[in-house]
Formats: C-alpha cells, sequence, structure tokens
C-alpha cells in the first residue's frame, strides 16, 4: 500500500511468509474466487467482464502457488524484505517521512521486521532440512548485502536508516526532534543492526554449507512442476518451455544479422562480432564519462530529447511527477537499473534508478538511449502511471501488474527508438541492438538453466558470445534469473505480442490507423 501511495499502512509489516498469514491469505483467495462466480455482471458493457476475467485469472494464479511453499526461500540477493527495507528506511523511496507521525510509523515498521527476520531464518532452516535451498554462488551475495557497512555499522549515525534523521522537516518541534534522534539511534544500535548482522551470519554459518551448487531449480524436487508455473505466471501464456527456447534462438539469429549491419557501418567489418563486442566493452573512446553526474546529465538530456516526440505519439501524458536518480550505494554493486513507480495521487514521483559504481568504467554502447526508453520514459513511466491514475479502472486492476504485459511494454518501448527520433548514432543503435539481444538471449538461458540443465558458465558463455556486455554484467544477469525466475522470459514474450497486435492493426485499419491511439488502447487496461 504504501508504494502506491497508500498510507493508511505504514506503520504495519506483514509477516507474509509466516503459516498464520499464508493460511489467511489463502483463505482470502479462494472465499473471494467464490463470491466472484456469484456476481451478476453488465450485459451490456464489455469492462465488467474482463475485468472479472482479469480477477479470476489472477485468483487462479495466486492459489496455484501454495502447494509449492516458495516461503522455503524468503528472499535472495535481487529481491525480497531486507532490500527493499532498506530502500524504505532510507527515506529514498515511498515510505513517508514529513511528519513526526511519520517517523513514529516507521519505528513501527521496524518492531516487526526483526520479528520477520526471525521467521525468515526458520524459513530457511525448513528449506535445508528439505533440501530445498539457493544456490552457493548468490547466497555469497546475500551475506555481503546484509554484512554491507552501510547498514551493519559500528556508528548508527553512518548507517542508511540514519538518513531521515539527517534530513528531519523543520515543521517538526525542536523537543520532536531530538525524542525521534534518540528513538532512531536506538532502533538502528538495538534492533536493524543486530537484525541485519543475524541474517547475514545464518546465511554465512549455517546456510551457505548447506547451499547448492546447481544452477536451476530443476535440480529441486518438484523443480519441473515450478519452473511450468513460473513460465505461465511470467508470459501469460500457454508456451512450453521448449517453444520459448527454440523462439528465443530465432531471435537470436535474427538480431545478430542487425548486428552485423551496423558493424559494417561503423566501419569494422573485418572484425568478427565476438572481436567487434570485445572492442566495445574495452575500447577508452566507448567509456567517455568521468563522473556519476556526467551519466546522469546524460540522460537527463535525453528527457529533454524525447519531450516533443512523445507528445506527439502519445494521447495522454502522467500526471504522475518524474525524476533521475543515481541507485543508493549500498545495493549499488549488485543492482541493474530500474524504475520505482510513483503514487497515484503524484505526491511521490516515479523514479529511474541508474547504478553507477564506476563513472568511468560506464560504456556508451551499452544500450543508454534504449535503456531509458524501457525503465523511464515512455516505458515503465507511462504504463504504471497511467494505469494507477485511470479511475475507470477498478482498485485492483490499477494497481496489478503483469511482467509480459509491463515488461513487454517497455521492450516494444525501446523498439520505438527510430521513430522517437534516437538511435541517430551508431553507436546506440548497436547498444539498442545490444538490448533487444539481451531479451532474446533471456529465453534461451532461463530455460537452458531451468528446464535443460544448463550450468551458470554455460549460460554466461552463450550470453558473453552473443551480445556485447561485461564479465560483471553478464554474471549479474545470469545470476538474476538463477534467483528470478523465469521472470527474463516476460519481456521478449510481451514486446513480441505487442509488436502483432500493431501490425494486425495498421493491417486492417490502413490509412485509419493512428498510432497514438494504438498506444491509448494498449494502455488504457
Amino acid at each position: 500500500a504504501t508504494n502506491f501511495g497508500d498510507s493508511r499502512y505504514n506503520d504495519q509489516l506483514q509477516l507474509s511468509i509466516s503459516a498464520d498469514f499464508l493460511a489467511k491469505e489463502q483463505n482470502f483467495y479462494q472465499q473471494t474466487l467464490q463470491r466472484l462466480g456469484t456476481i451478476d455482471l453488465d450485459p451490456v458493457s464489455d469492462t465488467p467482464h474482463l475485468m472479472a476475467e482479469i480477477l479470476q485469472y489472477e485468483l487462479e494464479t495466486r492459489l496455484a502457488k501454495f502447494p509449492f511453499r516458495f516461503e522455503r526461500i524468503p528472499f535472495q540477493q535481487f529481491d525480497g524484505l531486507p532490500l527493499t527495507f532498506a530502500q524504505l528506511g532510507s527515506g529514498a523511496s515511498s515510505q513517508p517521512f514529513k511528519t513526526a507521525e511519520d517517523y513514529d510509523n516507521w519505528l513501527k515498521r521496524v518492531d516487526a521486521f526483526t520479528v520477520w527476520c526471525q521467521v525468515a531464518i526458520s524459513r530457511f532452516r525448513e528449506g535445508i532440512a528439505e533440501d530445498y535451498v539457493l544456490p552457493r554462488v548468490l547466497v555469497e551475495k546475500m551475506v555481503a548485502q546484509m554484512l554491507d557497512k552501510t547498514i551493519v555499522t559500528d556508528d548508527p549515525t553512518q548507517s542508511l536508516f540514519y538518513q531521515p534523521i539527517d534530513k528531519l522537516p523543520d515543521s517538526i518541534s525542536p523537543a520532536e526532534k531530538a525524542r525521534l534522534t534518540a528513538a532512531y539511534r536506538r532502533a538502528i544500535e538495538v534492533q536493524l543492526i543486530p537484525a541485519y548482522q543475524e541474517l547475514g551470519e545464518f546465511l554465512r554459518d549455517e546456510y551457505l554449507p548447506h547451499a547448492r551448487q546447481s544452477t536451476g531449480i530443476l535440480s529441486l524436487k518438484g523443480g519441473r512442476e515450478q519452473y511450468q508455473y513460473w513460465v505461465g505466471n511470467w508470459t501469460t501464456t500457454r508456451l512450453t518451455p521448449e517453444e520459448i527456447f527454440e523462439l528465443g534462438e530465432q531471435e537470436v539469429a535474427r538480431i545478430t544479422a542487425e548486428m552485423e549491419q551496423v558493424k559494417q557501418l561503423m566501419g569494422y567489418g573485418d572484425q568478427s562480432l565476438a572481436e567487434f563486442f570485445e572492442f566495445l566493452r574495452s575500447d577508452p573512446q566507448f567509456k567517455p564519462f568521468q563522473s556519476p553526474e556526467e551519466v546522469l546529465d546524460f540522460f537527463r538530456g535525453l528527457q529533454a530529447k524525447l519531450e516533443p516526440a512523445l507528445a506527439r505519439e502519445f494521447l495522454k501524458k502522467p500526471k504522475t511527477p518524474f525524476e533521475i536518480r543515481r541507485t543508493e550505494a549500498f545495493r549499488e554493486k549488485t543492482a541493474s537499473a530500474e524504475y520505482m513507480p510513483g503514487s497515484a495521487d503524484g505526491s511521490r514521483p516515479g523514479i529511474f534508478y541508474c547504478p553507477i559504481p564506476d563513472a568511468k568504467q560506464y560504456n556508451i554502447t551499452s544500450g543508454m538511449e534504449s535503456l531509458f526508453l524501457h525503465e523511464a520514459l515512455p516505458g515503465h513511466h507511462y504504463q504504471v502511471s497511467l494505469q494507477q491514475e485511470n479511475q475507470q479502472l477498478p482498485k485492483f486492476a490499477r494497481f496489478l501488474w503483469y511482467g509480459a504485459y509491463g515488461e513487454g511494454w517497455a521492450l516494444y518501448c525501446e523498439s520505438m527508438g527510430e521513430e522517437l527520433g534516437l538511435y541517430t548514432d551508431p553507436r546506440q543503435k548497436i547498444g539498442a541492438l545490444g538490448d533487444e539481444m539481451h531479451r532474446a538471449i533471456r529465453l534461451v538461458v532461463d530455460v537452458g538453466m531451468h528446464w535443460k540443465g544448463w550450468t551458470r558458465e554455460q549460460a554466461l558463455d552463450y550470453m558473453m558470445a552473443h551480445e556485447p556486455i561485461s564479465k560483471d554484467g553478464a554474471v549479474a544477469e545470469i545470476e538474476r534469473y538463477m534467483a528470478y525466475t523465469a521472470q527474463a522470459l516476460s519481456y521478449k514474450i510481451g514486446q513480441l505480442t505487442i509488436r502483432q497486435l500493431r501490425r494486425s492493426c495498421e493491417q486492417r485499419l490502413g490509412d485509419d490507423f493512428s498510432l497514438p491511439a494504438f498506444h491509448d488502447q494498449v494502455l488504457r487496461n
């Protein structure tokens, strides 16, 4: 609720992995599904029927997860409450810190978080007992995250959780400031540092020795059935893993041919693609940035350049404000660029986060324009914001997320680069092709690891052979897919579907086809 701008529960944190919560959650879905079947819908309007179908699909999909007992892995290095809790507590995310009540609300959440950590450890232990554990390489990353010096520190004022105290609003009285400062120091020293330290030490000393050497979930009991569930969940299709793998190989071949053309255009036709990729990765001319601010300025320039084109190709512009920020230091080393949605009421902006651990290594051929089209404008910011702002939708649909729709739309936006006046520089065009190739490769390596038994090293070799990505970048991506099963499939499957819908509309409507109207229809519901 906090992420969506609903402040009613800012002092609460559900024990979402506890047996009691899970039983209540399952019962709620079952009862809601039963009630849905008794509702008489308006026979004239299509919208209620569509929303009912969506709600039924959502409830059935959520109910289907319970037999797998995914709570035995409460979080991993890419996603989970300990990471998002640190973002919230830093004051840089959706948790508000404007009034004394806001600050007190956070302290109540801290109380609940310490309990959640204990439940998480017990869940991890269940996983150990049942040989349902994470890969060792991922656990090693998690240990470093939990024990990061911005969280586990001898000086509470240096903790990222102290940052809201450094920014106490002037509207709060001196007496209240003193009270809150003391309370936050105590919470950091007595609750947060010990909680993260215990998580880190548990993962290092008890869980890591039991972590698996295998890469995909195929090696887990019921792993094949779990992968089929996640494929359906993330793609919203009935495509089989084998079909997705074949589609991925076809897309890799198509994009490779386009890369060859751009390589020729840039004057490097005598190099093989592998040599060309290495050249793009390593040559200093492609690393022009000297500071993080220069990287951020590049993206700010893109925003200004895109505004006129977006006004031309879209009927509606989100009311939600938009900002560009650098990723927080505590998670920058393992983070990818991402979009953090704003609130539906516009009080909190949508944020494009960009990790810049070393600006001098930031490569201009990495697809900076396509990245911005995807994560920022029009990509996620338009889709998420317009959906949240659409009062014609029932509330559950305004805040619903489907990977194939959201990520498919964002990847479709990348394919619009030339229509929006970008990709005129061949360095950006090769970067855009690299980004599209990246999503095609995901179809191959995700299925490869979780369905075909590929090792982490096989997936890394395949990725680095087919796109200009650094070794560190490839490792971060492959380990993300290891943790976030089948999520990576949603991008390409969704994009291809939207492109096909557009082609169908163009063919049927001919001269009457309107691209802004098409975009409006896709983003409407």
